[in-house]
């Protein structure tokens, strides 16, 4: 099995950064680059659901203010209209 920092398709930066210029649709050279390209796709988006978890976890404090004022002003809607409830059932209970 050929080893990746082996193959011309793999080129390695100054910093040890890989680039990955193989394609699984046109020019893998053997049956187990398929396997490791699938887990380096599969790391990259393991990594980009982490840092989505990250950036919902600074939102979260705020969606709970939001959630918390948008409750308080419904609840202050519903006591201001309380009122317009409050008179229809008074007359339902006149009436017969």
């Amino acid at each position: 099995m050929i080893q990746c920092k082996d193959c011309e398709l793999c080129e390695v930066e100054a910093d040890g950064k890989k680039t990955f210029k193989c394609d699984p649709f046109s020019n893998i050279k053997e049956p187990e680059c398929i396997a490791k390209w699938q887990l380096i796709r599969l790391d990259m988006l393991v990594a980009s659901y982490q840092s989505m978890l990250k950036w919902y976890g600074k939102l979260a404090p705020i969606q709970d203010k939001l959630f918390k004022y948008m409750e308080r002003e419904i609840e202050d809607i519903d006591e201001s209209d309380r009122w317009k409830i409050d008179d229809d059932e008074d007359e339902d209970e006149e009436g017969p």
